[in-house]
Parts: C-alpha cells; structure tokens; sequence
C-alpha cells in the first residue's frame, strides 16, 4: 500500500511540477517582494537604496491618511466599489442569462450567438478599446454623438467620459462587463451540457415552462460553478487594470472617478512623473488582502464547504 502511495506522489510530483515552478516564480516570490517593498521608501526604481531604506508601516499610515483626507484617493475607493460590484452582477447573471437562453435554441444558431458574444474577449485589447474610445468620444467625430446629433437629440457633443462620475463609470463598466460577460456563458453552458437531457424532456413532458426548467432544474444544478465564476471574477475584476488604463491615458474617461485601485497601484509604481515603489506595493497588498478576504466570504456566503461534503447513500 505504501508503495502505491509513493508511485502515485511520484507521478503527481512529476506532472504538477512545471505548475508549482510557474506558482513559485510568478506569483509566490513576486508577492514576497512586494510585501518587503511595502516596508521601504523605494523611489524610481533606486534598487541600491530600498534595500536598506527600511520605514516599516511608514506606507501604509500614508495610504489610511490618504483615505482619510485625500478626495483623489477617496475617488479612487469609489470608483472601485462601483466598478467592481456593478460589473461583478453583470458578468456573473449575464454569463448565467446567455448560457440558459442559448440551452433552449439549436445548436447552430446558439453556437453563432455565442460566437458573437466571444468577439471582444478574442479581440486584442488596444484594438477593442479604441472602438470604445471613438464610440464614445465626446466631440463630433464620437459615433454616439454623432448619432444623437443626426437625429436631433442633442444640438452639441456630449463629453460622455468626462462627466462625474457616472460618464466615467458608466464606460468602464460597459467596456469590461462585455468582455467579462462571455466569460461566464462558456462556463454556464459547459456546465449546462452536463446536465441530462432526460430531466429536461421529463419536465416538458409535465408541461414545465422555459423558466420553471432553468429556476428548478438548471440552476440548481449548476451551483458549482455559478461560484467557481464568482470567485474568479471578482479577483479578476479587482486586479484588472488594462483597458481602464488605456481609456484614461487617451483621456476618454475622467481621471479621479476612471481610476481603480488596481490602476492606482500600475500608476503609482509606473506612471509618468514621480514613481513611489514602496506606496504602490503597499496598496497592492491591501488590494490582495481584500481579494482573499472576499473570496473566503464568498465561499462562505455561497456554502462551500457543504458541497464538499460527501452525497448521502451507499456509493
């Protein structure tokens, strides 16, 4: 028996370890020195003094003033609470409210609309952001404005992203929400393909309505991964930073209420000007401590540990 036991670690070991290496380099050595740059008073990138510049919790009582007392940095806060709980609903029920209205069409069709909804996470990033960047730009040449000028709506260009702050917010949480929300159809409909066809005929059968099947038996059964998309989602959406950071370097979105703490953090250690090493890995440790707090309470809120539990029965 031990033998098995060590051929199967063996196996294990071997096949995990190219992943353990990648977990090691990638995420568990960069999030070590980003703590030990927290407690330093790092500085453009002056390697030879941070090494030695120890300031302790010198970062972090800026960041809790800064909270305190800066409308920037509040700004900052708000706009990654809104941005991160408007976009989460959307990407989570919108994923779950495409995969169940593709379950009940053809496959041809349905696969063309998934198709359709995949585009702008297949699109490059710069490529996708600059449509969005001339669809809502606020002069003549934006094609919202364009369009609402040629009908009559409105007699001038609406600055969209400029408005405080619900031009801003607005846009960033559309422009991510499109992507994000394919995410979560590929996951709900591998899950609903999962499911056997036999309940679904049994139900209509019964005379069971579209509805009735998806809020009885369809999304019950795939509680496992409407958590899976949460969880990943909302760590994703927390961190993300690429095309938020691309909408306001072209100054589309206004910069105090356009600005996540995840780009807070990007800005701050590489943004033009003055960069503060030790400050912005400080925010990114905050910003990683509310990522595993969130996720624990999501696995708790959702019951996770009841489904790991093992089936009642006899296999």
């Amino acid at each position: 028996m031990n033998k098995i036991n060590k051929e199967k670690f063996t196996a294990l070991s071997f096949f995990l370890s190219p992943m353990l290496l990648m977990v090691v380099l990638f995420y568990l050595i960069p999030l070590i020195m980003t703590v030990y740059i927290s407690f330093t008073q790092m500085r453009n990138w002056n390697v030879e003094r941070y090494l030695k510049d120890f300031v302790g919790l010198y970062n972090y009582e800026r960041l809790f003033y800064m909270f305190q007392h800066d409308p920037t940095f509040k700004a900052v806060i708000l706009t990654t609470v809104v941005f991160v709980g408007i976009t989460l609903t959307i990407n989570v029920f919108g994923g779950l409210a495409l995969a169940l209205a593709t379950f009940f069409i053809s496959e041809k069709p349905a696969s063309s609309f998934r198709l359709l909804w995949l585009l702008p996470r297949m699109s490059p990033i710069a490529v996708y952001s600059l449509v969005w960047y001339y669809f809502f730009h606020g002069s003549e040449i934006g094609t919202l404005n364009s369009i609402l000028m040629k009908l009559g709506v409105i007699s001038q260009p609406i600055p969209w992203g400029q408005t405080v702050p619900w031009g801003a917010w607005s846009i960033i949480i559309f422009v991510n929400g499109l992507v994000g929300v394919s995410f979560g159809m590929i996951v709900f409909t591998s899950a609903l393909n999962q499911i056997p066809r036999e309940l679904v005929i049994a139900a209509r059968v019964d005379g069971a309505s579209a509805w009735e099947i998806s809020r009885k038996i369809l999304i019950p059964l795939t509680k496992w991964h409407f958590l899976y998309v949460l969880t990943w989602q909302f760590l994703s959406l927390l961190t993300t930073y690429p095309h938020i950071f691309l909408l306001v370097q072209w100054d589309l979105v206004n910069r105090d209420y356009g600005t996540t703490l995840a780009l807070y953090v990007f800005n701050t250690a590489f943004g033009r000007g003055e960069q503060d090493q030790g400050l912005a890995a400080a925010a990114a440790v905050i910003l990683s401590i509310i990522g595993v707090i969130g996720g624990f309470v999501t696995l708790k809120v959702l019951q996770f540990e009841k489904m790991m539990k093992r089936p009642r029965g006899d296999f």
